[in-house]
């Protein structure tokens, strides 16, 4: 038996005028919201001691450094010792529409316009949060695992890097992705559920890079399925159950599973440089599955949700045994590897190759670059030589065959440009071993990781472990491709800034982290080097926060643009208000509802709300208009089976009020629609 307890709480912060991370795309900026973001907590201690281990998965893009070692600041004033850098694993689902600026690194700032404290406390603050709920929360339960096959839910989008494979390897699998999820179930003694943790390697960019609502994507929709179906009769967001779809090495893995094609001709585009003949590789883009991505979004969640909800039903193998953890922090710039008794190589300081700047066929990039630039383009070396310094010799030598685009590891302006320092960490859970990776594992690499800890295991004593990795946890260093599919140079291996072996040297430090778990050792591991924390202040190129005004006769609230009278189930419901700024109430409250769909009841004679933001039939919409003045339009999608009757939408928000010169107040308000019938 162990202690458990499951949290959840909201992350989602700033939904407007705040870049979205994942694509890198600078104009890709919040403009509203279709569904909240939330940290999922999940803690297993052993009642016999004070040994615990502690999993979050948040709906961000990735976990970054610095929202990490806030976090762990937090925890250690907190409750001491008892949750620390060991026995903490931050993970991120990478969904590509939330707000980003959560990052120390410099990188990061360029299209993120800094560092935007609003978004790095919300995540901060929701995570804490969540860990706070299920450590109250602890009761004695039992943990369940099980594995399945995902049907039609991803695709390899660099399956001319995979082929670069060894054959021999190749062909002890049967497809270029990991089709493989894994699920742990938690029930308490009495046998009521509490929750599910799952695993699989997809990118949730079922969301383009045209959109502008803030949303969890197909992960965070098959979160909304599960915990809806579990809730029963709560709105989203609330109830006791909580539901975890979490990332593993989904780094060559999209779920627009109809592939590539030119969007100007519609031929396919799945060629080594994702390119087209017209337009070049800006017009090659992967669709997924829908008529559009806000439906094939849904598409990709609802398999994942299915094939969880199957697993999770049927899960009858016990996960026992004691809880153990291994961490370290690593030079990830200058870390040996010894590939053999007569071999050594050596790790590089980070750059970024030229196809970093292509993009992937789920974003293309910004610049005119494509995937598989081998040689250096003038023009754009040119400039960054201006902007950013020539890389040193050694560098260049050791990051071959990449062209280095960034030379990230030697810019240290206004910051360093990338992390040097990362963290390494497995936590076991009995037969559980979690492997939690700093970054994004292709599908080859995330296998031979897996392997790899798992023969560590089992020639240690350690057999019939279940080796699961968890994607995108604690920093951010981008891609780790195959020393092979790195010879390739698409965007993962442009990406994969440690160099060419920087897949050996995880590997290598991962055997070491199983084998101390294996034989009891972890307490000899080295520390290794602490990361920075560095004194940033205010850097951001947001607008800032100014008084707000109502256009004449009108308040805040008040309606623009009326409801009609009735709708069907099927159709939109739409209504617009005077509105403010949404930002002022992110930097109001941790967790705010702009919007409630209300039903009428005869009988009590009262409303009911029926519908939040956090609902996906509900998109929320903010348009800046000039001299203080801002529209908010809310949509209702009308699910089926919404029973019929009379409906109102309502809005809530805050507006800056001037009260002297310079000084401004936040008052809250709030509109409603008229009431309409839903027939």
């Amino acid at each position: 038996n162990y202690l458990l307890g499951v949290g959840r709480a909201d992350c989602t912060g700033p939904v407007t005028q705040v870049p979205l991370m994942g694509y890198a795309n600078p104009d890709q900026v919040g403009g509203g919201l279709l569904t909240h973001l939330y940290s999922r907590a999940f803690i297993v201690a052993d009642p016999a001691d004070s040994r615990r281990v502690v999993f979050v998965s948040a709906d961000i893009g990735m976990m970054s450094q610095r929202v990490r070692m806030e976090v762990l600041g937090r925890l250690k004033s907190k409750y001491g010792d008892l949750y620390r850098q060991d026995n903490v694993i931050l993970s991120g689902t990478h969904t590509h529409s939330g707000p980003a600026g959560y990052f120390q690194y410099t990188l990061f700032w360029i299209t993120s316009k800094g560092l935007i404290r609003p978004s790095l406390n919300a995540i901060v603050n929701g995570i804490v949060k969540s860990i706070d709920i299920a450590h109250e929360n602890m009761k004695r339960g039992r943990l369940f695992i099980n594995r399945g096959t995902v049907e039609n839910s991803q695709i390899n989008r660099s399956p001319f890097s995979y082929l670069a494979n060894p054959e021999s390897e190749r062909s002890r699998y049967s497809s270029n992705t990991d089709k493989e999820m894994v699920i742990l179930k938690m029930v308490d003694e009495d046998g009521q559920e509490l929750g599910l943790i799952s695993w699989f390697a997809v990118h949730p960019v079922s969301m383009n890079n045209t959109n502008r609502l803030v949303n969890s994507d197909n992960m965070g929709y098959a979160s909304y399925l599960f915990e809806q179906e579990k809730n029963k009769g709560m709105l989203p967001g609330e109830g006791s159950f909580v539901a975890a779809f979490a990332s593993s090495n989904l780094g060559d893995v999209s779920p627009n599973t109809r592939g590539p094609t030119c969007v100007n001709t519609g031929e396919s585009c799945d060629n080594p440089q994702s390119t087209c003949p017209v337009g070049g590789a800006a017009m090659c883009m992967a669709k997924g599955p829908g008529r559009d991505m806000f439906e094939s979004t849904r598409i990709i969640g609802q398999n994942i949700y299915l094939k969880a909800k199957e697993l999770y039903e049927k899960a009858s193998q016990e996960v026992r045994g004691p809880l153990s953890t291994a961490h370290q922090w690593v030079n990830m710039s200058d870390v040996l590897v010894e590939l053999n008794a007569t071999h050594t190589v050596k790790t590089c300081k980070p750059a970024l190759g030229h196809s970093f700047a292509a993009g992937t066929i789920d974003g293309v990039g910004a610049f005119n670059f494509t995937q598989g630039a081998v040689e250096g383009d003038p023009f754009w070396d040119q400039i960054r030589d201006q902007l950013l310094g020539e890389p040193s010799n050694e560098t260049k030598a050791c990051h071959k065959p990449k062209p280095i685009l960034f030379s990230t590891g030697e810019m240290t302006w206004p910051r360093p440009w990338h992390p040097d320092i990362v963290d390494v960490q497995i936590t076991a859970i009995g037969s559980l071993a979690i492997v939690a990776v700093p970054g994004e594992f292709t599908t080859m690499s995330g296998r031979r990781l897996r392997e790899a800890v798992k023969s560590e295991f089992d020639s240690h004593g350690t057999p019939k472990m279940n080796v699961v990795i968890a994607g995108l946890c604690n920093v951010y260093t981008h891609y780790i491709t195959t020393y092979e599919e790195y010879q390739v140079q698409r965007y993962e291996a442009a990406s994969t800034i440690y160099g060419p072996h920087t897949l050996s040297a995880y590997i290598q430090l991962y055997r070491g982290l199983a084998r101390a778990i294996a034989t009891n050792t972890t307490q000899d591991l080295p520390r290794g080097p602490e990361p920075p924390l560095f004194n940033i202040g205010n850097l951001t190129l947001l607008p800032s926060l100014g008084a707000e005004k109502a256009p004449a006769n009108k308040a805040f609230g008040d309606v623009l643009q009326e409801v009609r009278h009735q709708y069907r189930v099927g159709e939109v419901v739409e209504v617009t208000f005077v509105g403010a700024n949404p930002r002022n109430s992110a930097e109001n409250a941790t967790e705010h509802n702009f919007l409630t769909v209300e039903r009428y009841t005869n009988t009590s004679g009262s409303w009911h709300v029926v519908q939040n933001g956090a609902s996906w039939d509900t998109r929320f919409y903010w348009t800046k208009g000039s001299l203080g003045q801002s529209n908010v339009t809310i949509e209702w999608h009308v699910p089926p089976g919404t029973e019929l009757g009379t409906y109102r939408v309502r809005y809530f928000g805050h507006y800056k009020k001037r009260v002297q010169v310079i000084r401004t107040i936040t008052v809250p308000f709030e509109g409603s629609s008229a009431a309409f019938e839903i027939t």
